[in-house]
């Protein structure tokens, strides 16, 4: 039998659901390169962006002015090209800056946090476009590092250097040419500052660890201008933060060493059952995965039909090894369930071709698994959604397993026109084996991240629709609040109450005391940035 979407695929999760209620697509991936927005600052803060460090300012910024510093491009409003690059990954997101800088080297992002500071200007970090709430934007300067995309392998070393502007894709590929991997997110358009900078969850996470775990070092220019190089035994603080502690809180990263991995056989399983097994297989499968060994990566979906009951559930995943081993793997999830799944796939596959499907890029090349609005020859498209998380601990008692359905269906029966649901990663593993308070990504004895979202049938929905799509995913979040134990931060959320507790946990104090000592002004900040501690 051919592969079924072998593995899961966040530009098609759900992608029956979208077909159903008028062709929506999925929400996508993690969050972006985050940095300011027009949000009001911290209550707390004792300044604003707009003060240099000798606290002023020295008048309006002259764009023309900084275009003359810049080895790279600058775009104003009136180019001709501005309307195409102010745009984001999500679609229901506007963005109008004053300026956008398409840094070319180190010092040019230097230039730009000096320029912004002195003119009292906001600035916002930018890699891939896709925070889930548009912090990598503000009205003033964006900051924009993804032509700074180079990725190279040290001879003889497990150890490559990627520019903070790559995109996932270009990763995998060019990794994979030297049989190297690095674990990261399934979205092929995302930046790899971003994801890096705030954990960094994929299909080899639980067999290599967090994104984030990979850092061997970093090159960040900092409030003050510097290129600081950190690692942990250079500025060992900021280097501690920048592994889980959010993008755009601490500076601009501009490029990463990471430790990579030696590609191994590589195994794809679905597996689907009626949707009336749906509360059976995930009262299974969750009591499953913190069994699975670390070699086997899953994730279960719940999928609305976009009508009033019923749904789609899907178990798809990524086995590092064999397909017999990855079979044996499953075995107990399938005898669990007890009933004989409609749709079983395990085979082999390429690594460069799962990470392709992965994408939701089966059946074109790298070049085309990009977007468009960046690169020529993309053929990709944007995504209009909303979402919210919450990490799991353990398996829910019944009443939450059956609450978990039922929510699902109601999206469907609620929210017309739109397509969603709910999609559990799974955590532990590699991940589980570093302490929380080792790196600033504290979610470590996570079983599993349940995300869930609504994607639009446009980039304009209704006011009813992103109304009804708001009751949802609060009624959502209400039904998980009994078992929740946290909230990811790439997955960034506006409307999250206690944000920072949620996101940060116990490394939240520290992470403020690393934000005092490398920002004291407060430059970098935005709605949900790293709050400065209150004097």
């Amino acid at each position: 039998m051919p592969p079924i979407e072998p593995a899961m695929d966040r530009r098609s999760f759900l992608r029956r659901a979208g077909v159903v209620a008028g062709g929506v697509g999925v929400t996508a991936l993690v969050g972006g390169l985050a940095a300011c927005s027009t949000n009001p600052p911290h209550p707390h803060a004792g300044g604003t962006t707009s003060t240099t460090a000798t606290g002023t300012t020295v008048g309006p910024p002259q764009w023309s002015v900084l275009a003359g510093m810049l080895s790279g491009t600058l775009v104003v409003p009136g180019d001709a090209s501005y309307p195409n690059d102010a745009l984001l990954y999500n679609e229901v997101l506007t963005s109008q800056p004053a300026a956008i800088a398409y840094c070319a080297t180190n010092a040019d992002v230097q230039r730009c946090v000096a320029y912004a500071r002195a003119h009292g200007v906001q600035l916002a970090a930018r890699s891939g476009g896709h925070s889930y709430a548009g912090y990598s934007t503000c009205p003033g300067l964006v900051i924009d590092v993804s032509s700074l995309n180079g990725v190279s392998v040290e001879p003889g070393m497990q150890l490559a250097t990627v520019g903070a502007g790559a995109q996932l894709i270009d990763i995998y590929s060019q990794l994979g040419s030297s049989g190297l991997l690095l674990p990261g997110g399934s979205c092929p358009t995302v930046g790899i500052a971003g994801l890096a900078l705030g954990g960094g969850i994929g299909v080899f996470g639980r067999a290599y660890g967090m994104t984030c775990d990979n850092i061997a070092s970093l090159q960040i220019v900092t409030a003050d201008g510097s290129l600081r190089r950190c690692s942990a035994t250079s500025d060992s603080d900021l280097y501690w933060a920048s592994r889980g502690g959010g993008g755009g809180n601490f500076g601009i990263v501009t490029s990463f060493t990471f430790t990579v991995h030696p590609i191994p056989s590589v195994t794809l399983f679905t597996l689907e059952w009626p949707w009336g097994e749906a509360g059976t297989v995930l009262d299974a499968w969750l009591r499953w995965i913190p069994t699975a060994p670390n070699e086997l990566w899953a994730n279960f979906q719940l999928a609305s039909n976009g009508t009033a009951g019923g749904g789609f559930l899907k178990v798809t995943g990524v086995f590092a090894g064999s397909t017999g081993a990855c079979s044996s793997a499953l075995g107990p999830l399938l005898a669990a369930v007890g009933v004989a799944p409609t749709v079983r796939f395990v085979g082999p596959e390429d690594y460069l071709r799962a990470m392709m499907i992965e994408a939701g890029c089966e059946g074109v090349t790298v070049g085309q698994c990009h977007l468009p609005t960046r690169n020529p020859g993309g053929t990709l498209s944007r995504s209009a959604y909303s979402a919210k998380s919450t990490y799991v601990g353990k398996a829910f008692p019944a009443a939450g397993t059956s609450a978990m359905i039922d929510a699902v269906e109601a999206l469907g029966s609620g929210v017309p026109g739109v397509g969603g649901g709910i999609t559990f990663d799974s955590y532990g593993g590699v991940i589980s084996q570093v302490g929380e308070t080792d790196t600033a990504f504290v979610h470590r004895n996570a079983i599993a991240c349940a995300q869930y979202s609504v994607t639009y049938a446009s980039a304009s929905p209704s006011p009813a629709i992103v109304a009804g799509a708001r009751r949802w995913l609060d009624q959502t979040q209400n039904t998980f609040a009994p078992y929740a134990q946290g909230s990811y931060q790439n997955y960034i959320d506006p409307t999250l109450p206690n944000w920072a507790q949620a996101y940060y946990g116990v490394n939240l104090t520290r992470l403020m005391g690393v934000k005092k000592s490398y920002d004291p002004d407060d430059v970098f900040r935005f709605a949900q940035s790293i709050p400065l501690p209150v004097k």
